[in-house]
């Protein structure tokens, strides 16, 4: 079993981001659906630094971005849009702390991971960081200490709240598949040797120091095994991406103490199904996989497939309600 093997996840959260401008809004939405697991809503419909390229850049330590026309682009000095981005999370910290008064329980935060942020930021030439092996270790080493800052302060404003961190990695595929683009185009950036990737990984995971991790991509072949040598205490993933070629990887998972989140509520306006619908493929494949159905409820937690930014903000909140029906119907109907 992994050494998180112990942590027992609530059943449901959400993935990060939501629709709207408005933190309080957003806070009270968050801790009225999840009692017993809200999170740190992001809002990028704010504008740059509200999006989560943004919002991550602006928790860096001793390295700074600005918005250029081609996206966000490392500089040498704090600017506008770094203080931007570090006052809205500011605002994002006293919405949340308003409305956790008196909270015990598990309280989820997220931030891009190293590769992606390295797939996004632009070095001065106008390449991704993910050219650069030295800029890649300065960015994970300088995310670290950001992200170790940035626990510490929602400890200090929720201290009764067990802190889960999330690392957004949707580009981590395309990093180790060598299939990140140049800055012209026609080329993509060579693949990163899947051992510096893990090494990154576990570096950054251990600012954490030793909460849960949990690994988030809505793309699809997540590298399920890489990201638990690396010691990722849940993966999360858009649910209907996987293929039969996942099941080995997803069943070594289950068995080592590895949490699933389970995007299985679709991430813009449509018709939800009824919630045990919703879990239905959960439950096909663990039968597939040959798993004790009994397991479901301690191996599942059940989040929309990806952020809620495209949504209305009333599908948004039906969403989040039906996450949490959905995990239920799993818990009290595991067969």
């Amino acid at each position: 079993m992994s050494e998180n093997s112990q942590f027992r996840f609530p059943g449901a959260t959400g993935v990060g981001s939501l629709p709207g401008t408005d933190a309080r809004e957003a806070a009270k939405t968050v801790t009225g659906s999840f009692e017993d697991f809200p999170f740190l809503a992001e809002l990028p419909a704010r504008g740059p630094g509200a999006d989560m390229i943004g919002r991550t850049a602006g928790m860096l330590v001793e390295l700074y971005a600005r918005v250029e026309p081609s996206g966000w682009r490392l500089g040498d000095r704090p600017g506008r849009d770094t203080r931007r981005a570090r006052s809205w999370l500011v605002e994002d910290l006293d919405a949340l702390e308003e409305f956790t008064q008196g909270y015990e329980g598990e309280l989820k935060v997220q931030a891009v991971g190293p590769w992606t942020l390295a797939a996004a930021l632009e070095l001065r030439n106008g390449e991704a960081a993910l050219s650069d092996a030295g800029a890649c270790r300065d960015l994970a080493a300088s995310l670290a200490e950001g992200l170790r800052l940035h626990l510490a302060e929602v400890r200090r404003r929720v201290p009764g709240a067990r802190l889960v961190l999330q690392l957004d990695e949707p580009s981590l595929t395309a990093v180790l598949r060598g299939h990140v683009r140049t800055a012209s185009g026609y080329r993509t950036h060579r693949a990163v040797d899947r051992q510096v990737v893990e090494a990154t990984l576990r570096d950054v995971v251990a600012a954490a120091g030793g909460e849960p991790v949990t690994v988030h991509s809505c793309a699809p072949d997540v590298p399920f095994a890489l990201l638990r040598r690396a010691g990722a205490a849940a993966v999360s993933f858009d649910f209907a991406l996987l293929t039969e070629r996942d099941d080995e990887a997803i069943g070594e998972a289950v068995e080592a103490g590895t949490r699933l989140f389970a995007g299985v509520v679709p991430g813009t306006d449509g018709p939800l199904s009824d919630p045990a619908g919703s879990v239905m493929g959960v439950r096909t494949l663990w039968r597939r996989l040959g798993l004790h159905p009994g397991l479901l409820a301690e191996a599942v937690t059940v989040t929309p497939a990806c952020g809620l930014a495209g949504a209305s903000p009333a599908y948004a909140r039906r969403a989040l309600a039906h996450c949490v029906r959905a995990a239920r119907s799993l818990a009290d109907i595991p067969e």
